[in-house]
């Protein structure tokens, strides 16, 4: 009778053909990896760098990272080769050729078409090479993702894999969507640039909807400057009109953070002031904004969110018909709990404060309202983990703090940009969020990449 192996060694061996150490063990870049984006990108247009050189180290990595921090849920066959510019779409977005997944365990369908953000790309310089992962349908809590860059800190809201597979160098630009925060949360708890585009409809198709008033298109970069580079590259900037670039842009403070419900902490007022320091001496004007209703609607963002993927939840349960986490379930019931007469209030003070929010650009002559990302630092993986739902319900005791600052951007239907200008005694990165006028993305970017100059590199690299 054959001797069978013993289940240690059966599994040893499993793990090292498997590569499980290798996956557990921090291993350094790639050289092509470590270069600056545009030096690589130029390098093998121009065929300065081997193209089979770069397809065969961005493999080994990219295996090696996504099994250490498990950002993809799907990536493309390896014959399709590595384009000079790998980009990532969250697994609520339909692409051509992948599955979507929206999160769930047990849904996938196959789109025959691409949402228009990505159908246009230009094949000389990128292509889609993976879906990164998401939470359930948007508001679940937890993704499974492990932050490349502080491990201990929460990676952040519903596009996590968006954040995570350009802070692994997974990928280079990542597209995500952005309802409530869920492209500038990871990117900012992941220590790389995020941007909320305008609201616009017509850039939806293909998008799973959860709020289609303030759902946008986000996209994630490692720096401000990649995403500079990029914007005009990939023709990122035909995606909706541009606003006209001021020259100097004159930044607005937003006063409210100070106030009885900002609840801003000392750590992320001391944030705002280095990015502040930063913009003054670079010879930007600024003043003093005071945000008023706009700002008292953060709180009925939030309930607007919540009736509206309640609602949607009736419509889709019979197509999806897959059990629900118990976090996304909870989520739902808050959204169940606003009345008819209260969600037309909203949605009434909506449509104004879109409004409101271009007269008061022109009556405070600014182009740009600063602000912290967040109230707090970001959470780590402990605190975070121990959320019910991820919509805050009135009533809640932290409701001021969980209420937050991103729904002012998703509100009024503006673009905005999360960069890190610092980092806390943990390591995790310090944020601020920049608001534009609709359409004013360029004039975002860059300031970003003039603020990003000036706090000089923070040492954020893969753990």
């Amino acid at each position: 009778m054959a001797d069978f192996p013993a289940p240690a060694d059966a599994v040893t061996e499993y793990a090292a053909r498997a590569g499980w150490p290798a996956a557990r063990t921090p291993a350094p870049r790639p050289e092509t990896l470590a270069m600056p984006l545009r030096a690589r990108v130029e390098a093998l247009l121009s065929g300065e760098l081997d193209a089979g050189t770069w397809r065969d180290e961005e493999s080994r990595w990219t295996d090696h990272a996504d099994a250490r921090y498990r950002a993809c849920v799907h990536r493309a066959a390896a014959d399709a080769g590595t384009p000079p510019v790998r980009v990532g779409v969250k697994d609520t977005v339909d692409v051509a050729g992948f599955p979507t997944g929206l999160g769930l365990r047990f849904h996938r369908h196959h789109a025959r078409a691409s949402t228009p953000a990505v159908a246009g790309l230009p094949g000389r310089y990128a292509a889609v090479t993976a879906k990164v992962a998401t939470t359930e349908l948007n508001i679940g809590v937890g993704s499974g993702c492990l932050n490349p860059y502080a491990p201990h800190i929460d990676p952040g809201g519903s596009s996590t894999g968006t954040a995570v597979s350009v802070a692994a160098g997974i990928c280079d630009i990542a597209l995500g969507t952005d309802v409530l925060g869920s492209v500038r949360w990871p990117a900012g708890q992941c220590g790389t640039v995020g941007l909320r585009t305008t609201h616009d409809p017509a850039l939806l198709d293909g998008v799973f909807p959860l709020s289609p008033p303030m759902d946008a298109l986000g996209w994630v970069t490692r720096t401000a400057d990649d995403l500079g580079y990029l914007w005009p590259l990939l023709g990122l900037d035909r995606l909706g009109p541009r606003q006209p670039a001021p020259g100097t842009p004159r930044i607005g403070v937003v006063a409210e953070v100070d106030g009885p419900d900002g609840t801003c902490g000392p750590v992320m007022r001391g944030a705002l002031e280095t990015a502040l320091a930063h913009l003054e001496s670079a010879g930007h004007r600024t003043a003093e904004v005071r945000l008023g209703e706009l700002w008292e609607m953060r709180g009925p963002a939030w309930e607007l969110c919540g009736r509206q993927a309640w609602d949607a939840y009736q419509l889709w349960r019979p197509w999806l018909n897959t059990e629900l986490h118990e976090t996304t379930r909870t989520a739902l019931e808050v959204g169940a709990k606003v009345g008819d007469d209260r969600y037309a209030w909203i949605l009434e003070r909506l449509h104004a404060c879109r409004r409101a929010a271009d007269a008061l650009f022109d009556s405070t002559g600014t182009d740009v309202w600063l602000l912290p990302l967040d109230p707090c630092p970001p959470p780590d993986v402990a605190a975070a983990g121990a959320k019910t739902s991820t919509i805050p319900s009135p009533g809640d005791p932290d409701y001021d703090r969980r209420v937050a600052y991103t729904p002012v951007a998703s509100f009024t239907g503006l673009p905005a940009l999360t960069l890190p200008v610092a980092r806390d005694e943990r390591g995790a990165p310090l944020c601020v969020q920049l608001v534009g006028r609709r359409h004013g993305e360029r004039t975002l970017i860059g300031l970003a990449r003039r603020l990003e100059s000036a706090v000089g590199d923070l040492g954020f690299r893969p753990s």
